[in-house]
C-alpha cells in the first residue's frame, strides 16, 4: 500500500518524520448505467439547455447560486489563490482529554506511521499519549483540503482523524422531537439498566456483516457464472414486545 504522502508530525520543538495511509476503504459495490438494449455504458454530456448545444471544457466555469437562478462565478486562478499549500506536515497545537471530542465530530481516519529515522520519537509520543489519555489537535492538508484533525492512539499506531468544524455540526436545538417531558420512576429505570446490562458484550466488529453487500456479491457472481439467480428469502419478522413487558421479563 502506497502512502498518501510523507511528511512530518510536529509539536513544540519536536519533529517526527511520518507517512500517512488511509485507515479505511470503500467497499461499496458500484454500478454503471447501461443502455438496456446493447449494454453500452451511457455517456453524460455537458449541455447548455438555454443555448441548446454541447459545451467544451473552456466554456465551463464554477458558479455559486446566492439567490434562486442568480449566480456569481469564480475563476480557476481565484480558487487557486485561496487554496491551502500542501505542506505535508501536521502541527499539533493542543493536547486534550479524549472524551472531550463528541463522536459526531469525527470524519475520516488515517494511520500515521514512522518514516525513516522517526521510530524512537514516534514511539515516545505514542506511549506518552496512551499513558495520559490525551489526543492531539491540529490541522492537516490532504488533497488540497485543509482539515481540523485529531491524533490519537489506536493499537500500535497513531491514528489521525479529520474533524468537522463546529459550524458543520447540526445543533440538537432544532430537533423538536427532543423537547419531550416524561415521568419515570426508579423501578422503571432500574429495569431498563438491567436489560442493557443483560445485552452487554465486548465490541467484536467481525461479527457484524454488510448483509446487503454480501447478497449483491452472490447475485453478481451467479450472473457472471451463468447460474440461475435465486433471491434470498427475507427473514421472518420477529414478534415485537412492548418495551415495558420486556423490562419486566428481564
Amino acid at each position: 500500500m502506497r502512502p498518501l504522502w510523507k511528511g512530518a508530525l510536529t509539536f513544540g520543538l519536536i519533529y517526527i518524520p511520518i507517512k500517512i495511509y488511509p485507515a479505511t476503504e470503500d467497499r461499496e459495490i458500484r454500478f454503471r448505467l447501461l443502455h438496456r438494449e446493447c449494454h453500452t455504458p451511457v455517456q453524460y454530456r455537458r449541455y447548455c439547455p438555454r443555448c441548446e448545444r454541447e459545451l467544451n471544457a473552456g466554456e465551463i466555469v464554477r458558479g455559486y447560486e446566492y439567490e434562486k437562478g442568480r449566480y456569481v462565478t469564480l475563476e480557476g486562478e481565484e480558487l487557486a489563490a485561496i487554496a491551502p499549500q500542501e505542506e505535508k506536515s501536521i502541527t499539533l497545537l493542543d493536547f486534550i482529554a479524549a472524551q472531550e471530542i463528541e463522536p459526531v465530530f469525527y470524519d475520516r481516519s488515517y494511520y500515521l506511521v514512522p518514516a525513516e529515522g522517526g521510530a524512537k520519537v514516534y514511539e515516545l509520543l505514542r506511549r506518552a499519549m496512551k499513558t495520559t489519555g490525551k489526543v492531539g489537535i491540529g490541522k492537516v492538508v490532504i488533497r488540497t483540503k485543509e482539515s481540523l484533525a485529531a491524533v490519537r492512539v489506536g493499537g500500535r499506531a497513531l491514528v489521525l482523524a479529520t474533524l468537522y468544524y463546529p459550524d458543520e455540526i447540526r445543533s440538537q436545538e432544532g430537533l423538536a422531537e427532543l423537547n419531550y417531558e416524561v415521568s419515570l420512576d426508579k423501578n422503571e429505570v432500574a429495569m431498563a439498566e438491567r436489560l442493557v446490562e443483560s445485552l452487554a458484550a465486548p465490541f467484536e466488529p467481525a461479527k457484524y456483516a454488510d448483509v446487503r453487500r454480501q447478497a449483491l456479491q452472490e447475485i453478481i457472481g451467479a450472473k457472471v457464472a451463468g447460474r440461475e439467480v435465486v433471491a434470498p428469502r427475507a427473514a421472518p419478522a420477529g414478534k415485537v414486545m412492548d418495551i415495558m413487558e420486556a423490562l419486566r421479563r428481564s
